[in-house]
């Protein structure tokens, strides 16, 4: 079923883009970056074609807390569709929730998110080395519950689903979209992402790291070249490291500003 969530993460899962093991990991409860997520996961793998994935989620749902997940699904955020499956099982919204950002369950607790190996080298050769030689799920995880440092490395990864994870962790911070919108070597996908979050866009400094950015979609670009401010335009105008169409309308507003 489609639960209504609409995360990087989420949407991965929901196009079918995501390896079997992972898949049946999450389906175990074992991965999932907070609350929300993890029964967006759960309701969808709850149908996955793999009768083996399908029934861990189902298994993995009736183990979930009936407490917690009461005074979850009471909380205005879920989305009307997930609400509506779990009162359909007899469950009632309402109570107090402890830790929005938490896992509802995590079968993986007493197994800690195994730790980079030891490089000699410079900081950041021997932080991208270490995380490369860990494997999907692990790097998935550090995305989700590893260090801001972790985060900015894993955000290029060339695997798109950890790249996502990083976008849904619930860890992540104002100032790191920020940064991670100026980054031009991060996958395009990671661009548009933000691009298109309406909460990360309310941020000018996440506005006008995309726009600058000559790896963000251009469609992108171009519309929130409408909400960059006089000064940055001119600058635009003459920025010979962004795409030619991009350049020419800052140029042509800019003209416009200086002759009204």
């Amino acid at each position: 079923m489609d639960p209504g969530v609409r995360t990087p993460l989420v949407d991965f899962f929901r196009r079918g883009e995501v390896a079997r093991d992972v898949r049946l990991v999450a389906a175990e409860g074992a991965f999932a970056p907070r609350a929300l997520d993890q029964l967006a996961l759960l309701l969808i793998l709850k149908d996955d074609a793999d009768p083996e994935i399908a029934g861990a989620a189902a298994y993995t749902i009736d183990r979930l807390p009936r407490a917690a997940l009461e005074a979850f699904i009471g909380r205005t955020d879920v989305p009307g569709e997930m609400r509506q499956y779990f009162t359909a099982l007899g469950f009632t919204p309402g109570g107090v929730v402890e830790d929005a950002e938490a896992p509802l369950i995590d079968t993986a607790e007493s197994e800690p998110v195994q730790a980079t190996p030891t490089l000699d080298g410079a900081p950041e050769a021997i932080e991208v080395k270490a995380l490369s030689a860990l494997g999907v799920l692990e790097r998935m995880k550090l995305a989700t519950r590893g260090t801001r440092e972790q985060r900015s490395v894993l955000v290029r990864d060339p695997n798109r689903l950890v790249a996502a994870a990083v976008l849904s962790s619930p860890k992540l911070t104002e100032s790191e979209v920020e940064q991670f919108a100026k980054m031009a070597n991060v996958a395009e996908d990671v661009l548009r992402v933000i691009g298109t979050n309406r909460a990360w866009t309310k941020n000018y400094g996440v506005i006008a790291g995309l726009v600058r950015n000559p790896k963000t979609p251009l469609a992108i670009s171009m519309t929130l070249l409408q909400r960059i401010n006089d000064r940055d335009v001119k600058l635009l105008a003459i920025d010979r490291n962004i795409p030619d169409p991009l350049r020419i309308a800052a140029r042509k507003r800019a003209t416009a500003s200086r002759s009204s």
